[in-house]
């Protein structure tokens, strides 16, 4: 018996988490992203992409498609937060589940599935279930590989449910433009249609003739994209690598930088991330490097190496800081737009005599929990502005402040 995989992806996730949390939004056309004239689109709501509005989209170009559009800038850790509360349910029913991204997940069903009587009815109610306890819609498709169930996934949305066996390959995935091909990139699609490759079906029977020049064109692909297409591929759900060798972290601005202090803060939080990583993996590193991409795709990275090996966000913050500020001034006038962060030359915590700070990961994990309890609560209440706040969200009255 083959193995069931599901691919579970969050329809819109950051403009309808913007929407849990501001009822007000609902309906109207939202776009998450930057400002100004080098800000870009990460992701827009249904009501906007039917204005043409899309991810990856100059801000500028968004607006003048939607004058009504509603604008709002990233907020990563509430997105993080919202994923959480999401998969963590999710991992209730399929417990072999491995994050793909922040909004998508791959899911082991093989032990699962089989066992209900009407797989495709649970699979709804799992969907509506989800919806309501979190807020958030997700498509799922099912197959048994990888890739047949992330092109499951994309085929209908949202709520979308697609089952694709070996036997559907050439009904359901043929037809669709060679572009919906879930890894061939942007840059190849143009150069396949220019080869007659216009539809997923034109590249598998080019693929069965052993046409040179697609050959050539998509290298060491070739051999992979003929096994997927033939209902074989990598079938494995992977929970985690069992001893990682480094722990990094990327992220795309939404709008490109010129200088440390415009990145400063994300590439913080990342630093924090990656050190919530280790300290759950156990894991502490003695090599710390910082990456930037500019707008030509170039890769600009320095690192240092340092003893004790540690986990530490206090003792790494400032290295970090430190090796992104010297790149950026050996790139005075250079768009910058990725920043991202990795601890390697990793080992084993307990190998370690010197105490370790974990800076606050407990803190940081109870801190998740209140905020999650609270956008449970507004969710539910269902008012246009949030009743329930933190305490430290509370506006101040005068006379509240504290003295140092």
């Amino acid at each position: 018996m083959g193995k069931v995989l599901l691919h579970v992806d969050l329809n819109a996730f950051f403009a309808t988490a913007e929407e849990i949390r501001h009822p007000a939004l609902r309906g109207k056309p939202l776009a998450i992203g930057g400002d100004g004239r080098s800000g870009i689109v990460s992701t827009a709501n249904y009501v906007a992409r039917k204005y043409g509005v899309h991810s990856g989209q100059p801000t500028f170009q968004a607006r003048s498609l939607c004058r009504d559009l509603v604008l709002l800038p990233s907020d990563f850790d509430y997105y993080r937060m919202m994923s959480h509360s999401f998969f963590g349910r999710l991992r209730e029913t399929f417990p072999i589940l491995e994050m793909a991204s922040i909004d998508e997940a791959y899911c082991d069903a093989t032990d699962v599935l089989p066992k209900k009587p009407d797989p495709v009815s649970f699979l709804k109610s799992l969907q509506d279930y989800l919806l309501e306890e979190t807020g958030l819609s997700c498509s799922i498709g099912v197959g048994a590989t990888r890739w047949l169930a992330k092109m499951g996934s994309d085929l209908k949305k949202p709520l979308g449910l697609t089952i694709i066996r070996k036997k559907d390959i050439s009904r359901l995935l043929y037809p669709l433009p060679i572009e919906s091909f879930w890894g061939i990139g942007k840059q190849t699609s143009p150069a396949l249609r220019s080869c007659g490759i216009l539809q997923i079906g034109d590249l598998a029977a080019a693929i069965r003739e052993g046409r040179p020049d697609v050959k050539n064109m998509l290298g060491k692909f070739f051999e992979t994209a003929e096994a997927w297409l033939e209902g074989k591929g990598d079938d494995n759900v992977y929970l985690q690598e069992a001893d990682p060798k480094s722990i990094s972290m990327s992220e795309t601005l939404e709008k490109d930088i010129y200088a440390f202090e415009e990145g400063s803060a994300t590439l913080r939080r990342i630093v924090f991330e990656v050190c919530e990583k280790a300290a759950i993996a156990r894991k502490v590193g003695s090599t710390a490097s910082v990456v930037l991409k500019d707008s030509s795709f170039r890769l600009h990275q320095r690192s240092l190496s340092f003893d004790p090996p540690t986990n530490s966000a206090s003792r790494l913050w400032p290295i970090a800081s430190e090796l992104a500020s010297n790149l950026f001034a050996k790139l005075p006038g250079t768009p910058i737009r990725l920043v991202g962060f990795a601890l390697s030359k990793l080992e084993d915590q307990a190998k370690q005599t010197v105490q370790m700070d974990f800076w606050n990961v407990g803190e940081y994990e109870e801190l998740d929990k209140t905020k999650l309890l609270i956008n449970d609560l507004n969710r539910k209440n269902r008012s246009k502005e949030p009743l329930f706040k933190r305490a430290s969200e509370a506006p101040k009255k005068k006379g509240d402040g504290h003295a140092d």
